[in-house]
């Protein structure tokens, strides 16, 4: 099954830049790794994808590829051999921390159009939880670096005042007080620079929350409007 979803996969139609992406590396990396027995079988695939494949490790550069490879990645760690999985994990670590450095990359979504590199990821890592809290301290790491890049997907919205107040589902953490965010409304590429914060203390135990909402009007939030925060796009982390 995996080797199919890698074969699927057009890597050449990938955007990346031409210096420092090779689509060439990717297939014949990810069939690599996902049938290595060892040490170095997988060390030998993981340099393919880490030197022009899924990223760049000697310039910190992270290619769009990397978001289409992280399911086929996940899936490596779940079923393929312990050291072919540690590789795997390896370059989900590297693609996350250079995305956050990445100020103009952005990828489609289901849910968004452009979309930062970083959260992007951090999306395939979040419905992947179990499975990461399960695979050791880097596998738990990553899970903890994923929940900076938070996504709130609205499923109602009312004005309040001046603002809007808006209920849905948040993944990841957010940080609290008043943050500045994205709003991404599906079809529009561009977003829309807002400031968030809750309206009610938020619960560790429920991704139901309530946002406040400055700088948008009812229409711009009405769903399924989507918040990423824009952190993600100067390249420096709010933690």
């Amino acid at each position: 099954m995996v080797l199919e979803e890698i074969d699927a996969v057009n890597w050449g139609d990938l955007p990346g830049p031409r210096d420092l992406y090779e689509p060439d590396r990717v297939a014949t990396g990810l069939r690599a790794l996902a049938t290595a027995t060892g040490l170095v079988r997988a060390a030998g695939a993981g340099s393919l994808l880490a030197g022009g494949g899924l990223v760049h490790d000697h310039s910190g550069a992270v290619f769009p590829a990397a978001v289409t490879a992280a399911p086929i990645l996940l899936a490596i760690v779940r079923d393929g051999h312990p050291d072919a999985g540690a590789t795997a994990l390896g370059l989900l670590d590297d693609a996350l921390a250079f995305a956050v450095g990445d100020r103009r990359t952005r990828v489609a979504t289901s849910y968004a159009e452009a979309v930062p590199l970083c959260c992007a990821l951090a999306g395939h890592l979040r419905r992947h939880a179990g499975l990461l809290a399960a695979s050791g301290a880097e596998g738990r790491r990553l899970l903890a670096d994923a929940a900076h890049h938070w996504r709130f997907d609205v499923q109602e919205a009312v004005t309040d005042g001046d603002g809007v107040a808006a209920f849905g589902i948040l993944a990841g953490r957010f940080p609290g007080g008043t943050q500045p965010a994205e709003l991404h409304r599906a079809g529009h590429v561009t977003p829309l620079a807002v400031q968030v914060a809750p309206y009610y203390p938020l619960s560790s135990h429920s991704p139901d929350a309530c946002l406040s909402i400055d700088g948008a009007q009812l229409d711009d939030i009405a769903p399924p409007a989507v918040l990423l925060p824009s952190w993600c796009n100067s390249g420096q982390a709010d933690r």
